[in-house]
């Protein structure tokens, strides 16, 4: 099987190339993957072409602008990257036949009531969710595609890691009030590897339990026997973009599905790269 990952150098691309078997084609823009091809995903006609070329049978689209401030200020940047470049996807999946898994996100929702289900109807708040929003209309437009809903993803960077480097330093971490459903990229890309057997379409949440960030601080503190504290806060200073209070994400429906523990926070946090 030949599986195309765009993002290969992002947290889920760098692990997804470590679980997947078969022949992989890598796609990266900035940060260079060994064997790996450069690619602008908003050079769109470069892009359909080499997907085209290349007759990948699964493309598995992370690519993604995550940095939800600079979103927020290069809206421009954010809706070329985040759902310009996935209509292009889609437009080459179609001509092959590919079967497309694309990675978006809880900031779709407004945090308003937490615990959110594939049907509810998304309500963005910053331009980053909106974005997001939008990539996912794209590729819904293909039959062939399953939409993943995550939250807050963590490998080498990400919450968990801010919060273990500087309690680690003894330093005060500042945790904002409020609740996701955090997954560790090793345990996103073991269940993306499962569903690809499955085939199956539409929208499905694969993310974390539902945790506060200031539960989840106390939780790192504790697991790994670390000095510093942890100070709840409104909000984080120089954030530009809102944020919502509860994105957390009902998962239920991926657990009936999927045989792997994608879900519980000691799982999760064994695979954080510090």
């Amino acid at each position: 099987m030949r599986i195309l990952i765009t993002g290969a150098s992002g947290q889920l691309g760098i692990e997804l190339s470590e679980v997947l078997k078969g022949d992989l084609i890598k796609v990266y823009n900035t940060k260079e993957v060994q064997g790996g091809y450069k690619l602008d995903l908003t050079n769109y006609s470069a892009v359909e072409d080499f997907i085209i070329k290349k007759k990948p049978d699964v493309i598995i689209n992370t690519a993604s602008l995550t940095d939800v401030d600079k979103c927020e200020v290069e809206r421009s940047l954010a809706f070329k990257v985040n759902a310009e470049a996935v209509k292009h996807i889609v437009r080459a999946s179609r001509v092959i036949e590919a079967y497309l898994i694309h990675i978006s996100t809880d900031y779709v929702f407004d945090g308003e009531k937490g615990l959110y289900k594939e049907e509810d109807l998304p309500n963005p708040i910053n331009y980053y969710g909106l974005s997001k929003l939008l990539g996912e209309t794209y590729a819904l437009s293909y039959d062939d595609t399953l939409v993943l809903r995550t939250s807050g993803v963590f490998r080498h960077k990400g919450f968990p890691i801010y919060v273990y480097k500087t309690l680690k330093e003894g330093k005060e971490v500042s945790a904002f009030k409020g609740y996701y459903s955090p997954i560790s990229a090793r345990k996103l890309a073991e269940a993306i590897s499962e569903l690809i057997d499955y085939r199956k379409t539409g929208i499905l949440n694969v993310a974390g339990e539902r945790i506060s960030r200031v539960d989840l601080a106390m939780k790192i503190k504790e697991k790994f026997n670390l000095g510093g504290s942890v100070k709840e806060v409104d909000d984080v200073k120089g954030w530009v973009a809102k944020r919502p209070f509860d994105s957390s994400l009902d998962i239920s429906k991926a657990k009936k599905i999927l045989s792997v523990d994608f879900y519980s926070l000691d799982e999760n946090l064994r695979y954080m790269v510090v």
